[in-house]
């Protein structure tokens, strides 16, 4: 079997301290590694750019130069893992910022399709997975918030750009998490990194 080239990317804003996220995201390429699986990472939280503030900005403005990289282990990319918390009910700002900058016309997408306002999508051929941990129990958040965050995410993001499918892990209760309960979401990770998943 040949392996998949697999980018993990880690929108946990916080990098001066560990969190389930980096734990989560440490577990995925153990297993990744282990079944051939090539992995690349990038740390939203250490990298440097600005928040787009307007239209033509994200239009014409040029990317700035420490995303060039992750934009271009994105389009190396057969899947992709995106790792965060669940801030006021959606993905952390710094993420979202980082996702507005990389998914720009040209790459992300072109317009210039016979009209078509959507465009051609830039990034078919790519899987995702989203992995996200969250203080609520997961059957709240699905049900009386309808998982209005993620299904965003994959739709109007992800999936406008041709990223598909998306599955999802969904990790409640981090604050008050028994240690046994963490491995079992660990050894989890390392489980779908061996997929490729």
């Amino acid at each position: 079997m040949n392996g998949k080239r697999v980018l993990l990317i880690q929108g946990h804003p916080d990098a001066s301290e560990p969190h389930l996220c980096h734990a989560l995201a440490s577990s995925y390429p153990v297993g990744a590694e282990a079944a051939g699986h090539v992995v690349r990472k990038v740390d939203v939280a250490v990298l440097n750019f600005p928040l787009l503030a307007s239209q033509k900005a994200w239009e014409t403005g040029a990317l700035p130069a420490g995303l060039q990289q992750a934009q271009d282990d994105i389009r190396w990319a057969e899947h992709l893992v995106l790792f965060f918390p669940l801030w006021l009910g959606d993905m952390p700002a710094l993420l979202k910022g980082f996702l507005e900058q990389v998914a720009r016309p040209g790459f992300a997408f072109t317009r210039e399709v016979g009209g078509n306002p959507f465009g051609k999508k830039g990034l078919t051929g790519r899987s995702a997975r989203v992995v996200v941990t969250m203080g609520m129990p997961v059957i709240v958040y699905k049900w009386y918030f309808r998982a209005h965050s993620i299904k965003s995410l994959e739709r109007n993001i992800l999936g406008f750009v041709g990223i598909g499918p998306v599955h999802e892990t969904l990790i409640g209760m981090t604050a008050n998490m028994k240690t046994e309960d963490a491995e079992r979401w660990l050894e989890k990770l390392t489980r779908l990194g061996r997929g490729a998943q």
